[in-house]
């Protein structure tokens, strides 16, 4: 394993979850230092494993990008929850962590014989995080959460495409990834709890959970306005001109936030701030089409690039709508260490999407990094059995 540095340094996590919100916790957990011991079954292991195409790596090893994305920083061991062996290592590993993740259907845990009361049982200090898809009761809790399914379910591709008619999903499973990010916030909530009580507690949320907590204005525009958002494609509902404007050779994105820069954008392109109907942002939201219309006639004589420049020296917040290998080859994600390296066992050297958090020591008026900075490549099917059964029989003895 990779030095470890980071806030979560001597944390433990055991990790039980497949697919993509519980790893997506786990690994943000890693991220921070702490160290996650990834369960998988015997018969393949994770479910992720399997989600392609694309693979890659030699044919009879071949390991699926879907996998790669959400398993950075942990060690991997084979059990077969089922068997008595399999249970008595999980319980070992159970004493030393401080941490478990688990996403299965309500009720699989207890028939395992793992039930919240058990874990606890086995260390009372154990903070445990369990995602669901429709939330762990209700009406509808035993039902499977799927992302786009729970998109759909939970409004979020009725405000999401070109028009009412239109209704599209967005782009990367955004429910299995928010409700990972919940989760791990509440891990890390619990942990501070911890500290002072001593005494692990249960940490819950779900897809359906994850959604609504990012409803934001859309949600206030239901329950305080009572009306219904509807998808209108790249426009802002609420801010005017706010998207996606053509002009002569392409396209840039705008963000027009208040009236000055309203009227900085109307004296750097021609605009009238006096049109009737464009005085104001609620007249520019209510008349959008009219908007649109004035905005791209004063872009139509520009290219994107020559644009860009234009506004930025106007300073109105503007940008253009890259693809994914531009945007690994900006420099701008380099400088963030958004795009790490890592040495895979199967497939060598290989490049994959860095951590969001940054920490720095701020001490003596000297900010001094102390991210993580040296990351270990998603397992192979596993991989650390060996490393991790000998840590245990050293606790043991």
């Amino acid at each position: 394993m990779a030095v470890m540095r980071g806030p979560l340094v001597g944390v433990v996590v055991v990790d039980l979850s497949r697919a993509l919100a519980g790893p997506h916790a786990a690994m943000m957990l890693g991220d921070l230092g702490a160290r996650v011991v990834k369960v998988e079954s015997p018969a393949g292991g994770d479910d992720a494993r399997s989600w392609g195409p694309p693979f890659v790596g030699p044919e009879d090893d071949e390991q699926s990008t879907y996998f790669l994305s959400c398993n950075r920083n942990k060690e991997s061991i084979a059990l077969d929850l089922k068997s008595e062996d399999g249970k008595d290592v999980l319980r070992a590993l159970l004493r030393k962590a401080d941490v478990v993740i688990e996403n299965f259907r309500a009720g699989v845990m207890t028939r395992l014989g793992f039930s919240t009361s058990e874990l606890h049982e086995i260390n009372p200090g154990l903070v445990i995080l369990s995602i669901t898809g429709f939330g762990h009761d209700g009406p509808e809790a035993l039902r499977a959460g799927y992302d786009q399914i729970v998109q759909g379910e939970a409004g979020l591709m009725s405000v999401t495409g070109s028009g009412p008619d239109d209704v599209q999903r967005v782009g990367v499973p955004v429910a299995d990834l928010l409700s990972g990010i919940y989760g791990a916030f509440g891990v890390v909530s619990a942990l501070f709890e911890r500290a002072g009580s001593g005494r692990g507690q249960v940490v819950r949320t779900s897809l359906l959970s994850s959604i609504v907590g990012i409803h934001a204005f859309q949600g206030t525009m239901a329950t305080v306005a009572h009306a219904v958002p509807l998808a209108q494609g790249n426009h802002h509902p609420s801010i005017a001109p706010y998207g996606l404007f053509r002009c002569r050779d392409g396209s840039v994105q705008i963000s027009v936030g208040n009236n000055s820069l309203w009227q900085r954008l109307c004296e750097n392109f021609g605009i009238d701030p006096a049109t009737p109907g464009l005085e104001t942002n609620a007249m520019r939201v209510t008349n959008r089409a009219r908007t649109i219309a004035t905005v791209e006639e004063a872009f139509s004589e520009f290219d994107a690039e020559e644009l860009l420049l234009m506004l930025d020296a106007a300073g109105i917040p503007a940008g253009k709508v890259r693809t994914l290998d531009e945007v690994y080859k900006w420099p701008q994600l380099l400088s963030q260490g958004l795009k790490i390296s890592v040495d895979h066992s199967t497939l060598g050297p290989i490049d994959l999407p860095g951590p969001p958090i940054r920490f720095f020591d701020a001490a003596d008026g000297a900010e001094v990094e102390t991210t993580r900075t040296e990351h270990t490549a998603p397992p192979t099917l596993g991989e650390h059995a060996a490393t991790i059964k000998a840590w245990l029989d050293e606790s043991a003895e």
